[in-house]
């Protein structure tokens, strides 16, 4: 079973769209979204069982141009 994570992410100004537009390419979320607030996109991910969540989230996210902070939430069940 693989494991549900959200992950805010706040990016370098100006980039967002860029930033949105790299993760699209890469295929690894579920959902992308962007948002008001302190963070400026949303994805839901599905981490495939048995990888680490933050070495996947390393490896395959957070190397991306503009990408400044991110938040994770792992999830548990789903009501």
């Amino acid at each position: 079973m693989s494991t549900c994570v959200f992950i805010q992410i706040r990016c370098k100004p100006g980039t967002t769209y860029s930033v949105a537009e790299e993760i699209a390419l890469r295929e690894i979320h579920s959902e992308l979204f962007s948002t008001s607030g302190e963070y400026d996109l949303m994805m839901k991910l599905y981490i495939p069982q048995g990888q680490d969540v933050g070495k996947f989230i390393n490896e395959h996210l957070l190397d991306i141009d503009g990408i400044e902070r991110s938040l994770t939430t792992i999830t548990f069940n789903a009501f």
